[in-house]
């Protein structure tokens, strides 16, 4: 039997610039070389070998004027600590105490029912970005 693996998520972007900004200083992702595409992007790469591809493209699935919604189409990142994430997160400008429609919103889930603390944020389309965390601490 043949078992995939995941090698990348795409994620449309109307904003290249504040993307790159976006993943390279708040999620610290590193940035890789990508083809000479027709098209503007860039390629990141995940701890784990999987890459992160944004496509400038206004014309792709957007989520213009969302709210932070835990249950919408999202892409999940592993963390060790709950709290060293949030810590980490906080010192990034994210803050659990705003409007949902708020870029800047932060969700928090250490309880949850999934076995494994979890918090969520959006990108600057308002792309959901989970952090499952490994421990409370």
């Amino acid at each position: 039997m043949v078992t995939p693996c995941l090698h990348h998520v795409l994620v449309a972007t109307r904003d290249l610039a504040s993307s790159r900004r976006f993943y390279s200083e708040v999620l610290e992702l590193r940035e890789i070389p990508r083809p000479a595409f027709r098209f503007d992007g860039a390629w990141y790469q995940f701890g784990g070998g999987q890459h992160l591809h944004l496509i400038a493209d206004d014309q792709k699935t957007l989520r213009s004027n969302q709210k932070l919604d835990t249950m919408d189409v999202h892409f999940a990142l592993g963390m060790a600590s709950y709290k060293k994430t949030l810590d980490w997160l906080h010192s990034k400008g994210y803050r659990e105490d705003l409007a949902d429609d708020d870029p800047m919103k932060l969700a928090l889930r250490p309880n949850s029912i999934v076995g494994r603390p979890q918090l969520y944020i959006m990108d600057p389309d308002r792309n959901v970005i989970e952090f499952i965390c490994d421990v409370l601490e």
